[in-house]
């Protein structure tokens, strides 16, 4: 067990191909953590272990690792950079102490570059910039640099200088202490002097350090301004400061695939980035009264912890993930504060890539996790009983794409139970069932998010999942009015069949559903038929009349009928009720009616005009416009068979830089030559092409 001021709590965060896993892979290796450096290309990093990352050649899952250097313990979180799996990134972010932002030497700050430095200032993290792939054809660490000073939040500072660019990247200058550090083989290094081409470079930027470093702090401004300059102490002693209250982010260039630039970087996440005994208390709920209560981040304090992520696994069960906040943990229980019950444990695990390794104790600022646990969610506070807390539950990423599922004949129940379990693991997926259209939707991020899953659910649980486009529940009703009779009358031997009956129809307001009014004078129709006559209209609405759909917002009246002393059953009045219904919706003007979902779009302000004409062209209607400070916000309703697929049609508008929420608002009525269309593949479907 670590003293807490020797542990650090790293996440890594950047756009995708900016090299976050090719960097853990490099730091571990540079720690002793790993005997050999995997390759993300390559399918053998240990980083990205799940089959579906190492065939897709990106980071679906966080992955978690231990780092020991210099008397210091780091625990690394590997987080995905695409979208479709960003709320595993969301989730490790806001556990961590500290981040390391990724940033390609070659690409620069990209816009997708923004989503993390906003979930960065959204977390209050202290961070460290990795201008990555510096050995790379046309790397630039300048350009790369003025890109990130255009970011407003950040305050990027060069703490180490490249020495060369590409193939000619041999080392850097360490800005504080004036001197160069050239890379040997196997990611040593070897001190000399700053060249002579960047000494004046080098004092430059430390002038710029000192002038950013003393812009933080009263005391130290003070002094720079009368004597113009800090000393080494004060510089550090400033620069930590800043760092930790994210005034301040220092930016290290390295080639981590060449295992070059490795150890500066991890002495910078010791030597700079804060403990979890150095960061202001987390603040969270008392469960007894509701008071807002605090925890610091001291191994002596009351246990609390916060799960953060679930692994479904078909063989191990349930592994429950989470990050110790305060106190120690020990033993072989704990209380689940947001579930109000004791939950058993076998052995505490560290994680490292895809092995586990066992520890005796857990103190702030560790990553463990416990198998086979009953209660326990994503999201749950653990505490001990006598001195509860709840913290903010983590909150998902609403799905955005549904898809309708199916599989084999005979393998519909292990698909649903494989996809019980992984709702669990990702709480970002959704399964519910559209009881219009009979289909099973799973709803999530993206389409890739959607067909991993169905990739791992084959691979973990031994079942195909096969996506569709789900069918948009329409219904049917009526504009008009009409008056129709009803009559089946059959006789072939024996016992015929009998019934007539004359139904007025009408429209009802949207949201009327259905009311049957039985205005029978005189007992033409007897009592006992006249419910089998609704029960006939009831049947024909579900099944529709112009296009297979549901039919909703009308009246029945029952103004007569007749009836035969023999022939006449209940059987009969159902058929005629429902002969009646559908010849006199034909004659009322029948109309079709589509979902209209009301959708917010967050979108950068240089893509309003794309994504408001794209929802134009989408028989959207734009509501209304909000500004915030990083993004602008379209208010619209459009109809649900216009957004079936909107996910990649945004992503694509805006690389990746837009988000939207969907929800459920009205039914409206279908355009004719749109109708006309949808009517004609349901009564010819062979003939279609639509």
């Amino acid at each position: 067990m670590q003293d807490v001021q020797q542990i650090r709590n790293i996440v890594i965060l950047g756009h995708g191909n900016s090299g976050k896993t090719t960097l853990a892979e490099a730091l571990l290796f540079t720690g002793g953590a790993i005997k050999r450096q995997g390759r993300v290309d390559d399918g053998n990093s240990s980083m990205d272990f799940e089959p579906e990352e190492a065939k897709r050649h990106i980071s679906i899952s966080t992955a978690f690792a231990q780092i020991g250097w210099k008397k210091h313990e780091i625990f690394l979180a590997d987080t995905p950079g695409d979208d479709n799996f960003v709320n595993e990134t969301r989730f490790a972010a806001q556990v961590a102490d500290a981040a390391i932002l990724t940033v390609g030497a070659v690409t620069g700050v990209r816009s997708q570059t923004e989503k993390f430095i906003d979930l960065i200032l959204d977390n209050k993290l202290p961070s460290l910039i990795c201008v990555c792939k510096m050995d790379k054809e046309r790397a630039d660490f300048q350009k790369t640099l003025a890109g990130l000073r255009e970011k407003a939040g950040l305050s990027p500072v060069v703490l180490y200088l490249p020495i060369g660019a590409e193939d000619k990247f041999r080392g850097v200058v360490d800005i504080v202490a004036g001197k160069a550090l050239l890379f040997g083989e196997n990611g040593t290094l070897s001190e000399t002097g700053i060249p002579a081409d960047l000494a004046a470079e080098a004092a430059r930027l430390r002038e710029v350090l000192m002038e950013h470093v003393a812009e933080t702090d009263d005391a130290l401004i003070e002094k720079f301004l009368e004597e113009g300059a800090l000393s080494d102490e004060e510089l550090m002693g400033g620069l930590k400061a800043a760092i930790r209250t994210a005034a301040i982010a220092p930016v290290c260039p390295c080639a981590a695939l060449a295992n070059k630039g490795m150890a500066p970087i991890l002495d910078t996440l010791v030597g700079l980035l804060p403990s979890p005994a150095e960061l202001p208390a987390r603040a969270g709920i008392d469960p007894k009264n509701g008071e807002v209560i605090e925890r610091t981040g001291q191994a002596d304090a009351p246990f609390s912890a916060q799960v953060f992520k679930t692994m479904a696994d078909p063989f191990a069960g349930r592994l429950t993930i989470f990050r110790v906040f305060s106190g120690t943990l020990k033993g072989d229980s704990f209380y689940n504060a947001s579930k109000d019950e004791t939950e058993r444990f076998g052995q505490l695990f560290v994680m490292c890539g895809k092995e586990q390794r066992p520890v005796a104790a857990a103190v702030p600022g560790m990553i463990v996790a416990v198998a086979k646990l009953k209660s326990t969610a994503t999201g749950d506070t653990l505490a001990e009983m006598a001195n509860p807390i709840v913290y903010p539950a983590l909150e998902p990423l609403p799905a955005v794409i549904a898809y309708a599922v199916s599989t084999k004949k005979g393998e519909e129940d292990k698909l649903f139970s494989s996809i019980s379990r992984l709702l669990d693991e990702d709480l970002t997926l959704k399964l519910n069932r559209e009881p219009q259209t009979r289909q099973t939707l799973l709803s999530g991020v993206g389409q890739v998010h959607l067909e991993v899953t169905g990739e791992k659910i084959k691979r973990k649980f031994g079942v195909e999942l096969e996506l569709e486009l789900p069918k948009v529940p329409y219904r049917e009703t009526i504009r008009g009015r009409s008056t129709v009779q009803g009559k089946h009358k059959k006789q072939s031997g024996g016992r015929g069949q009998f019934g007539d009956c004359t139904i007025e129809m009408e429209p009802l307001e949207r949201g009327g559903h259905f009311e049957f009014v039985d205005k029978i004078v005189g007992g033409v129709i007897p009592q006992q038929y006249r419910p089998a006559v609704e029960k006939g209209i009831l049947e024909a609405m579900e099944k529709g009349v112009i296009a297979g759909y549901p039919f909703v917002d009308v009246r029945i009246n029952l103004i007569d009928g007749s009836a035969h002393t023999v022939d006449s059953s209940e059987i009969a009045f159902k058929i005629a009720g429902s002969l009646a219904f559908k010849k006199g919706v034909l004659e009322a003007q029948p109309v079709l009616l589509e979902p209209i979902m009301n959708v917010e779009v967050r979108v950068p302000k240089d893509c309003v005009g794309d994504v408001m004409g794209d929802l134009n062209s989408r028989r959207g209607r734009v509501l209304g416009m909000d500004s915030t400070a990083r993004a602008e916000v379209i208010n619209a309703q459009v109809p649900q068979a216009e957004i079936l697929q909107y996910a990649l049609d945004l992503t694509s508008m805006t690389g990746g830089r837009g988000a939207f929420t969907v929800a459920f608002d009205h039914y409206e009525e279908v355009p004719s030559h749109i109708a006309e269309k949808i009517i004609a593949a349901y009564q010819d479907p062979e003939g279609s092409t639509d």
